[in-house]
């Protein structure tokens, strides 16, 4: 094999299957940091200083991106082994989903309000059991495309500048894409740019599912395309409804934010979410980050002939 990306990519994939995610200084929360920072000082409720805002906050990580993808062959490996791990989130996000189980499993309904809280935005002091299982499901689908299936994309069209660029937008739109009165007008920018960079992994997320659960592929297809445009996310819906049809399970409905309640659309045509399907939802999360992976890699080598 003599792509460097395409080695980076396995290589940062294995880290983070046997490592996680790096325990000190982990470059993402370092960039949120700097985020936060730059946001003290152009905050305004306006979409400009929005756009102004991002574009500071991203500059620095986008020129590491681009020296590392002007490296030679074996350093540009290395640079793309080192970004891809601290970009993939797969490993940590299995382990959260994972750890709400127990915790469930074990009826400690109060701790796993609070331990999903680790993987989901909205309200969980009231939330039953299964209610709890439900909100784990939805994170693991939606943050399997943007935490892996994303990350392996970008990185494999553009190297080590697609890895940075791909995280830090999504990084930031966890910040500012909020629909609040502080981020309503300023995360605009933030929420658009990582729907964009989004759509595509969102796609390749719905086709890895399809093939990581075969006896399922043309449900997986049709429930995407049916129930996933109708979710408020261009992206999160069609990844959720294929994750729905795939564990044969029913996601979505009301939900409660600290910005108020969303009836949202109703997407699968099983049973509600029990505790027994949080394992079920990690491990189709990883078969779809090796689909995702195998396929990627694939791509690179076959273009390379």
């Amino acid at each position: 094999m003599s792509d460097p990306v395409a080695i980076g990519l396995l290589l940062g994939w294995a880290a983070d299957r046997a490592l996680g995610d790096p325990r000190r200084g982990h470059p993402v929360a370092l960039f949120g940091t700097w985020a936060g920072w730059v946001e003290t000082r152009t905050h305004r409720d306006s979409r400009a200083a929005g756009v102004l805002t991002e574009a500071l906050v991203l500059a620095p990580p986008l020129a590491l991106g681009v020296a590392a993808t002007r490296l030679p062959g074996p350093a540009r490996a290395l640079a793309t082994a080192a970004l891809t791990w601290a970009a993939l989130g797969g490993t940590s996000l299995g382990r959260e989903g994972l750890a709400v189980h127990e915790l469930l499993a074990s009826d400690d309904l109060p701790g796993a309000r609070t331990r999903v809280r680790n993987l989901v935005g909205r309200v969980t002091d009231d939330l039953t059991a299964d209610e709890v299982a439900r909100a784990a499901v939805e994170s693991v689908a939606e943050n399997t495309s943007d935490a892996v299936v994303g990350t392996l994309v970008w990185g494999a069209a553009l190297g080590p500048l697609g890895v940075v660029l791909y995280r830090t937008a999504n990084t930031l739109d966890a910040m500012h894409g909020h629909r609040t009165a502080r981020y309503a007008r300023f995360g605009w920018a933030a929420a658009r740019l990582d729907d964009l960079l989004g759509w595509v992994p969102a796609r390749a997320t719905v086709l890895a599912t399809a093939a990581a659960s075969p006896l399922r592929a043309g449900e997986v297809v049709r429930t995407a395309v049916r129930d996933g445009r109708d979710h408020p996310s261009p992206n999160a819906g069609p990844v959720e409804a294929g994750f729905a049809a795939a564990l044969g399970l029913r996601l979505g409905g009301r939900t409660v934010y600290a910005s108020g309640a969303e009836d949202r659309v109703v997407m699968g045509s099983g049973p509600a979410p029990t505790v027994a399907d949080l394992p079920r939802a990690v491990l189709l999360a990883r078969r779809v980050g090796v689909v995702t992976l195998v396929a990627v890699v694939g791509a690179r080598l076959l273009a390379r002939r």
